[in-house]
């Protein structure tokens, strides 16, 4: 499911300010979680028919089902659509991937960078379906230990590499807006396979290109 803006023209060739709108949503889902947000609205104090709220529970049923669109989605499939035979077997690193997902405790958005890196064993996959992976799990509800793995397991078990490498470094707005209230805090998660566990000297060139900006 997307919600995608495009810009449009009035017929006479001059620009607009004007947005043509397109989204695709599944219609039921959507009514009935709009229904239970209108719900919401009501138990925490709100009037959900005053102006400012008339259509608040539709927009919050599109952006729940746009930040969960990731349960859709088969990460290996995204891999296999362009999966390449390559013998280059020297690390691939795709790095500072921007995620944002939900903490499955509270609901509330952790967000970082991910970085990615395998060395291949035959098979190479296209560098933008490392993100689409890292996308698809991140836009369901979880928690940045089991997106980490997730996201490993998925490269590992789909190309077959000689070893798979992820770090996740994400801020958790459950820690910063509520509870213990550490706005500064940063969760820095590591997974690893294959040649990244057995040899130090690649974790090592790893975790040295992932913390060196070379562009």
């Amino acid at each position: 499911m997307a919600d995608r803006i495009e810009k449009v023209n009035d017929g006479s060739g001059k620009k607009t300010d004007g947005y043509k709108k397109i989204e695709t949503w599944d219609s039921a889902t959507i009514d009935e979680l709009s229904g239970i947000y209108y719900r919401v609205l009501k138990l925490i104090g709100e009037d959900p028919d005053r102006e400012g709220l008339l259509n608040t529970p539709v927009r919050v049923a599109k952006a729940m089902s746009f930040l969960t669109m990731g349960y859709n989605q088969d990460p290996c499939a995204i891999i296999n659509s362009a999966k390449f035979k390559e013998e280059y077997r020297q690390m691939v690193l795709v790095k500072d991937i921007d995620i944002y997902s939900m903490c499955e405790h509270h609901m509330l958005p952790f967000f970082g960078k991910a970085h990615v890196a395998y060395i291949p064993d035959g098979y190479i996959t296209g560098l933008s379906k490392i993100a689409r992976v890292v996308e698809a799990f991140s836009r369901r509800l979880q928690v940045q230990e089991r997106l980490t793995t997730q996201i490993r397991n998925c490269i590992q078990e789909c190309l077959n590499p000689l070893g798979v490498a992820v770090v996740i470094e994400a801020k958790h707005m459950c820690m910063q807006i509520r509870g213990v209230q550490k706005q500064n805090s940063v969760t820095t998660t590591s997974a690893f396979t294959g040649v990244f566990l057995e040899q130090l000297n690649t974790r090592e060139e790893f975790v040295h290109l992932i913390g060196t900006k070379l562009h």
